[in-house]
């Protein structure tokens, strides 16, 4: 197994796990090439989420958006390159289109923005990968929820009295916790090939909301005012469609099933104890 990284503390985090680490760049494709012979598969999660305020700045999506547009070709390129015979990519299940209360499969519409749009050609790019002859493996996460940095951001912000919720408070999420993340990806790798939403049981904004709150130390949660939603435009509005999105085609396919499969305080532990 290869991981790879640019820093002497990632190399060391790869090696821990057994793994041996691969200096390189996601957009350097020789190095990914070498990096990737004699692997039977190859997991592209890469990403760089901006958190919190960050994230409602001129230009915040231009480093994520870069890695989903033009980084996942260089690695699907790479990996054909050296005869990987199998693609997982990571995606998201943001760019459904909003479905109020009716559950949202694979086959669901999906609503493509600026925001989304880099979502949508990342899988395109596997698709090609697949179409070359690969196998490829589109994995629609849920918002992930539990130590990662923008839980934590929000759960700071509840501990405080302040608000965290976005949209309206009845309307639905899909959510998977980190350790569920890499589970899916494990089981990815022997999945047929195709798009799969991965995640949790949904949740209603509202029980979001208060769960976070709760494990904080409050007794309920607060929403941001419709008018910051505003101000965040496409890069807000995807984070409030109402999305009541199922994994179970992923479950039956694969035998995959959460570690976490419903929302509780006991996701945010790691935040408590911190």
């Amino acid at each position: 197994m290869v991981g790879l990284v640019r820093t002497d503390e990632h190399a060391a985090q790869v090696a821990a796990t057994g793994a041996q680490p691969w200096r390189g760049d996601l957009y350097d494709g020789a190095t990914l090439t070498a990096g990737m012979q004699g692997c039977d598969a190859v997991a592209n999660l890469a990403t760089k989420v901006p958190v919190g305020r960050a994230a409602l700045r001129p230009g915040s999506l231009k480093a994520i958006d870069r890695i989903r547009l033009f980084g996942s070709r260089v690695v699907a390129e790479a990996a054909q390159r050296a005869g990987v015979g199998r693609m997982v990519q990571q995606s998201l299940s943001f760019i459904y289109a909003e479905q109020d209360d009716d559950w949202i499969d694979e086959h669901s519409p999906v609503d493509v923005t600026r925001a989304t749009e880099p979502v949508v050609v990342a899988e395109d790019n596997v698709r090609a990968f697949a179409a070359a002859g690969g196998e490829s493996v589109s994995l629609r996460f849920g918002l992930i929820t539990g130590d990662d940095p923008n839980t934590a951001f929000l759960f700071r912000r509840a501990a405080a009295g302040r608000s965290i919720g976005l949209g309206e408070e009845l309307s639905w999420m899909h959510v998977i916790h980190p350790d569920d993340v890499g589970t899916a990806v494990v089981h990815a790798l022997t999945a047929p090939g195709g798009i799969y939403n991965v995640g949790s049981e949904p949740v209603q904004r509202r029980d979001y909301v208060d769960t976070i709150a709760l494990a904080a130390g409050r007794k309920a949660g607060h929403f941001l005012p419709p008018w910051l939603l505003r101000l965040g435009a496409e890069k807000l509005e995807i984070l409030t469609r109402s999305q009541r999105v199922s994994s179970q085609l992923f479950s039956d396919r694969t035998g995959w099933h959460p570690s976490h499969p419903k929302l509780t305080p006991d996701w945010f532990d790691e935040l408590v104890r911190a």
